[in-house]
């Protein structure tokens, strides 16, 4: 048996749009993102896997709401944003473009050069001002993570911090500042991202938003039961209110308890298969959440991104499903989102 991947599936990957929408950065300093380095995500790693388009996120840790933590760490989200804007140059012959919509991502894939695309991770950065929503928007970024680990002034989260003080639910979903921050982001044309959050939270999330919802770093509950991952109830939610699931690659999520060696593409593929399955391909994506603890054993690191589409071909996916998955359905939601905003 051949196992060699298809020279077709490989070209047909080339000229896809393939969109990653969760990236780490690393904070305060790491390694050039031109230079083919340690991290997983570079733009020579994005060259050889075929990746045209990243969502790079300003990731910002949970800590106590204290007014001076809350600020710190909206001076961390601004300056993380201001770094991802910067990784839009020209360098050792590789050329990035901050690409803020969704005609501009596909802009960059027609001219040859890596789309880049800020966002923000927790609204803890948010604190309680709302006007921090509009200084992220100015920045570029499309997406609010609502939460990470531990509740904060806007929702609840998934993961409560019981070192923080947090009980199991604090607002019961989101608090009513936290609704209105929704209302905002819906204002200025950011999307409402519940990766993270508590299922609560995203049920109401889907239901304040005049704007589709995504899970932007996801997997499957009935594949894997993990907190991160979504149940078939929510699924369906996501599909009511067209928004979309990104199925991500961090091992535990895609298998229980793995260990990143112990997964592969075709683990990461079951769960394509049975959201697809559930939902239909409108509502499915895909990303990877590397540098932020993403990746297995076929997809290690960008350069690897291939792999993923070789897997869908050989299970019947054809191009448009493909684009669909590797960025169309994303890119759907960025343009209602844009076309929303006020």
């Amino acid at each position: 048996m051949n196992d060699a991947p298809s020279p077709d599936a490989i070209a047909l990957h080339q000229a896809l749009v393939t969109l990653d929408t969760h990236i780490d950065i690393p904070w305060p300093t790491g390694p050039d993102p031109f230079l083919d380095g340690s991290r997983k995500v570079d733009m020579p790693k994005m060259v050889r896997g075929g990746l045209s388009a990243g969502c790079f996120v300003a990731y910002v840790p949970q800590a106590s709401r204290t007014p001076g933590n809350e600020d710190a760490a909206f001076a961390r989200a601004i300056a993380m944003l201001d770094h991802i804007n910067a990784m839009g140059r020209t360098e050792n012959g590789i050329t990035a473009r901050v690409t803020p919509t969704a005609d501009a991502i596909e802009a960059a894939k027609r001219d040859g050069v890596v789309a880049i695309v800020p966002c923000v991770e927790n609204g803890f950065a948010v604190g309680t001002d709302l006007s921090r929503i509009a200084a992220f928007r100015a920045r570029g970024a499309r997406y609010l993570t609502l939460t990470h680990n531990g509740h904060n002034a806007i929702a609840d989260s998934c993961s409560p911090r019981r070192d923080l003080g947090d009980r199991e639910t604090e607002h019961g979903g989101l608090s009513a500042f936290g609704r209105q921050a929704v209302t905002e982001l819906n204002r200025v044309g950011m999307i409402v991202d519940v990766a993270h959050t508590s299922r609560d939270t995203m049920q109401q999330a889907a239901e304040v938003s005049r704007t589709p919802i995504v899970s932007t770093h996801s997997c499957i509950s009935a594949l894997c039961d993990h907190p991160r991952n979504m149940q078939d109830w929510q699924l369906d939610i996501i599909k009511a209110v067209k928004g979309v699931i990104q199925i991500t690659a961090v091992s535990a999520f895609l298998r229980p308890n793995a260990k990143p060696e112990a997964v592969t593409v075709a683990d990461f593929a079951d769960h394509v298969d049975y959201a697809v399955n559930r939902l239909g391909i409108d509502y499915v994506g895909i990303s990877s959440d590397f540098d932020g603890g993403g990746w297995f054993s076929d997809w290690r690191d960008a350069g690897d991104s291939a792999n993923l589409t070789v897997e869908l071909v050989r299970r019947g996916y054809d191009r448009g499903a493909l684009e669909k998955l590797w960025g169309g359905n994303f890119l759907r939601v960025m343009r209602v989102v844009e076309q929303a905003a006020a």
